[in-house]
């Protein structure tokens, strides 16, 4: 799923994502309600379209389970916010699968991670969004939420990240911190 999300992003050979990569970086629980394993940063949550044979709703599960086709994913991870000197959540990824979308798959992952951030105390869930991928931008909306007009997304990554840490490396020693 990470690489159809690179390749619907326009950034297929940005994908460096790995089996073993994931499995050292990513923590994944059984339900909503049971804590996170694995040695992780960032946390996953799957949807899974329940089988006949596992489940007799017709409702969709926000976990891992043995059964069904995953249609949908949401990768996060948690954060803080100083001025209300609470945690929150900060989803990397929200990815449903295109023969899912419109279903509600994305929805349930939001709302999932909303009451996540509700149960630990938290202030807001925030996330960015490509600005051309304007059907997402027109779901985001629809839920409610808001673009921040104030506030410039910044990155370093690559060489520009490893320049970065030399010089901070560099600057410490000759000021002796």
């Amino acid at each position: 799923m990470i690489q159809e999300l690179a390749d619907y992003e326009n950034a297929s050979d940005s994908n460096h994502a790995t089996h073993e990569k994931l499995l050292n970086t990513l923590c994944f629980a059984p339900d909503m309600e049971s804590p996170a394993s694995g040695p992780g940063y960032a946390k996953t949550l799957i949807v899974r379209v329940p089988t006949s044979s596992s489940s007799s709703s017709s409702e969709s599960s926000v976990y891992q389970t043995p059964h069904g086709e995953v249609v949908a994913m949401a990768m996060y991870f948690n954060n803080y916010s100083t001025w209300h000197a609470a945690p929150g959540i900060y989803l990397e990824d929200l990815y449903v699968r295109k023969p899912y979308r419109g279903q509600g798959y994305g929805t349930l992952l939001l709302k999932a991670l909303a009451k996540e951030v509700v149960n630990i105390g938290g202030k807001r869930l925030e996330w960015s969004c490509l600005k051309w991928n304007e059907p997402s931008l027109k779901f985001y909306r629809s839920i409610g939420a808001e673009e921040m007009q104030e506030w410039v997304g910044l990155r370093a990554d690559g060489d520009a990240l490893m320049k970065l840490a030399g010089d901070a490396e560099h600057q410490a020693n000759v000021k002796g911190v």
